[in-house]
């Protein structure tokens, strides 16, 4: 009798271990939030606990291990630093995430599958104006997050746009990184963007915020 009670009790423990396991919410929203290669996992915490853990792991399409992430073990902030793992432009990755309170796990939560060629935004590149007697200059500076594009990209190019007092549109397409605009009017507005162009992959930024100077 004492044996059977002795193991009803032990089956109950194992038993409410695994209840923990279970009623321990998982993470949500698991995705990869990637700008100019510079890529971040992030994740909705199930709980605002100081004491809830996140551990983090990673993977190539097509490879059935999951490595540690060693810097995002035992983390308390919902989000991880994965641009180094996932540095290669022709791979696509996977990420988990699991949470952990006191002797109690989540089950993994796992992302979609991503890509830093196709998936990873592209930032257009900052303008500066400046208006002088023989025109105005416009000069292309990449942002500097943008240190990544160019060592991945040789055959980067940046598009000019610009728009005159007559509100038509004309497209400037530069390698780097000044341009001169010598036939204006004198004491005429003209605005302009600028947009990030990846050749190779037909892929572009968005336009950058209108900047606008008057000719002299």
């Amino acid at each position: 009798m004492r044996a059977l009670w002795g193991a009803a009790l032990l089956l109950g423990t194992i038993g409410g271990c695994l209840t923990a396991q279970v009623n321990l919410v998982p993470p949500a929203h698991v995705h990869f939030y990637s700008v100019d290669y510079n890529t971040t996992l992030v994740w909705t915490s199930p709980s605002r606990s100081s004491s809830l853990k996140h551990y983090v792991q990673w993977k190539i399409y097509g490879e059935p291990r999951w490595l540690d992430v060693d810097e995002c073990q035992g983390i308390t902030e919902p989000r991880c630093d994965l641009s180094n793992v996932t540095s290669d432009l022709t791979e696509w990755y996977y990420a988990r995430v699991q949470s952990s309170a006191s002797a109690a796990k989540s089950a993994w939560t796992t992302s979609r599958r991503f890509s830093p060629r196709w998936d990873s935004k592209i930032s257009p590149p900052l303008l500066k104006l400046n208006a002088t007697p023989k025109g105005i200059t416009v000069r292309v500076k990449p942002p500097r997050a943008h240190s990544q594009v160019r060592m991945k990209h040789r055959d980067l190019l940046y598009k000019i746009f610009l728009t005159g007092e007559s509100g038509q549109e004309k497209e400037l397409e530069i390698e780097c990184c000044s341009y001169r605009l010598k036939d204006v009017k004198g004491k005429a507005r003209y605005c302009f963007q600028a947009q990030t162009i990846l050749p190779l992959q037909a892929r572009s930024s968005v336009r950058s915020e209108a900047k606008c100077i008057t000719s002299q």
